[in-house]
């Protein structure tokens, strides 16, 4: 039977997966197992814990933590409570996160550890709705309705010998595909966030149509892996990364942190792997970084592998295998360079999956040669998340793919993306003249993306319609397409474009610092500090050049006639990055004005 609710489909994992690994965690130096019938048995007491308490039939409980699996535990009792979470960043300031527990109404708060509680703390006197508080990592303390989650287990064993389970199957039987699954909270670029009401059915939906545009059941036999980094209080992360892979019967393992992502591929060995564009653009550069500073024989070998890759890309990209003379190239090409880039990855990677912001068309050509396969999709909070995505049968970069099964999508006069589906928000919490806004009466939702379909009806995105930088001289010029040649150049970390109501394009550019000094190195270039060296004349001649090189393939107006190299990388902790490391472009500007102007 389908699942028509993420409940459904978690009891079903379960019945499915039953003392088979659901997920993974590292503790101790290795990673351990917790079993599918594991996690129903503490999932119940949760849940039963959160009903001994008061816990309301569609009740609100806040999640604020990074990802592990206690995450989910949290997520999986709050819904077969009967009831919705609230998915709060960990990287949220204490009037941030007051924000949102206030706006939501949240009556209960899961915390990862003492720092997280540390700041609810701080906040808790005005949330008045706020009753108790869990500490994930079994912190103690002696705060009044604040208790760890062996004790809040503890509770709903106790609950549970007491009245028994009929008050849990109730909530969790009762749970229907309309019913209010979550409340996400957008990143708010611009004022204060807004509350996306996302119902099971648009998660449930989101997971049956997104499994069957990659190729359907008959790819997957139940022994998927899937490496957990991305936050999951973003939605991509939790329905491909978490929901979709329980659908799959395959098991999540938690990443200890974005930095050892490298490391933990390897020991995961993970078949399917969810990530921004982000993260693909760092392993590209790691990959040039070692092929150029390899020996002279090896280079030639690497750059002669990728022009076969580059030639077997055609029928790579339609899943098919290279045959005659260019397969037996192929073959060595596979066995002396693409098979050393797959065994970093673990060995079984099947696809890597990118979304939630536009991947360079370089770099997902570079890792399709590599037999290193990317779908790119495409979606929205609002979206629960994918509308689109690159299937097996055929990969097209520079696409986001087509529409998955059951989704509607038109574009309008203006060239604005419109999408219709059940995979649509039923609307912002207590915002229904936002809603009205974005969300038509006969449910076509307006993504505030410009783009067109092609011939095979592949979407292609060219840019967010807020996001359009207007010159002076009234030309509209796209700024992620030209960012994304930008950051593929190996020396170009992040790239941020400049020149709205000015007369001419500019960029702040974040080098790639290690790449940089060891050109520097080579190139007899002195220097006692980065900001010595970013000011280096033959530093400034080879950025120029660079981007000389990417301003050939655009027209006047969009031509980068002007660059700044910025001393410190743009992150979450200067404000400038979303969780899901979209650049704040209002922020960036505001914090480098005096550098633009």
């Amino acid at each position: 039977m389908k699942p028509q609710t993420i409940c459904e489909l978690f009891f079903q994992a379960v019945e499915k997966k039953q003392n088979g690994a659901l997920f993974m965690y590292k503790e101790g130096g290795s990673y351990k197992p917790i079993s599918a019938l594991d996690m129903k048995e503490r999932v119940e007491k949760i849940g039963n814990g959160l009903i001994s308490l008061g816990l309301e039939f569609d009740g609100k409980v806040g999640i604020l933590s990074h990802n592990r699996w206690e995450w989910a535990a949290a997520d999986l009792g709050t819904i077969t409570a009967g009831a919705a979470d609230v998915t709060v960043y960990p990287t949220l300031l204490p009037e941030q996160i007051e924000y949102i527990l206030n706006d939501s109404e949240a009556t209960m708060l899961f915390v990862e550890n003492l720092t997280q509680y540390e700041k609810v703390k701080e906040i808790w006197k005005n949330c008045k709705r706020l009753k108790y508080v869990f500490i994930m990592d079994n912190t103690k303390t002696d705060e009044e309705n604040t208790m760890t989650l062996d004790e809040l287990m503890a509770k709903g064993e106790a609950y549970l010998e007491k009245n028994g389970p009929d008050e849990y199957k109730k909530r969790a039987g009762s749970r229907k595909a309309d019913d209010l699954l979550t409340l996400i909270y957008t990143s708010g670029t611009t004022g204060n966030p807004k509350g996306v009401m996302l119902t099971h059915g648009n998660l449930a939906s989101n997971c049956r149509f997104s499994r069957e545009s990659v190729l359907g059941d008959q790819y997957y036999n139940g022994n998927e892996v899937a490496l957990s980094f991305l936050p999951l209080s973003h939605v991509l992360e939790r329905m491909a990364g978490y929901y979709l892979v329980m659908l799959l019967g395959g098991c999540i393992a938690y990443a200890e942190s974005i930095e050892t992502v490298p490391q933990n591929m390897v020991e995961v060995k993970p078949t399917v792997m969810v990530s921004v564009p982000r993260l693909y653009e760092k392993m590209y550069a790691r990959i040039m970084d070692m092929a150029l500073s390899g020996s002279g024989l090896k280079k030639k070998i690497f750059f002669w592998a990728i022009s076969v890759g580059q030639a077997a890309s055609p029928v790579l990209a339609r899943n098919g295998r290279p045959t005659g003379f260019l397969g037996i190239k192929y073959k060595i090409a596979h066995k002396l360079v693409f098979s050393k880039l797959q065994e970093k990855t673990g060995g079984r990677l099947k696809f890597f999956i990118s979304g939630g912001a536009p991947l360079g068309k370089e770099i997902a050509e570079f890792f399709l040669a590599a037999d290193l396969k990317i779908l790119e999709g495409y979606g929205l909070t609002e979206t629960s998340p994918v509308i689109t995505v690159n299937v097996l049968e055929l990969i097209k970069p520079g696409t986001v793919g087509p529409a998955i099964p059951n989704e509607e999508i038109k574009i309008a006069e203006d060239g604005e993306i419109l999408c219709k589906g059940p995979n649509v928000m039923r609307g912002y919490y207590n915002r229904e003249a936002e809603t009205k806004e974005v969300l038509e009466p006969d449910g076509w939702f307006h993504t505030g993306d410009i783009g067109h379909l092609d011939q095979d009806n592949y979407l292609v995105i060219t840019d967010r319609k807020k996001e359009l930088i207007v010159t002076s001289g009234g030309k509209n010029v796209a700024p992620a397409p030209i960012e994304n040649s930008l950051k593929a150049i190996k020396y170009i970390s992040q790239a941020v474009l400049i020149g709205d109501k000015k007369k001419f394009i500019s960029a702040l550019i974040v080098p790639d610092f290690e790449a940089l000094e060891k050109w520097a190195d080579r190139n007899g270039v002195a220097y006692s500090s980065i900001p010595e060296l970013l000011k280096n004349e033959k530093v400034l001649e080879l950025y120029n050049r660079k981007i000389e090189n990417v301003n050939k393939d655009l027209a006047r107006y969009e031509q980068v006639k002007k660059f700044t190299l910025l001393e410190e990388e743009m992150t979450l902790e200067t404000g400038e990055l979303t969780p899901t490391l979209k650049v704040k472009r209002r922020i960036v500007n505001k914090r480098h004005k005096e550098t633009i102007d």
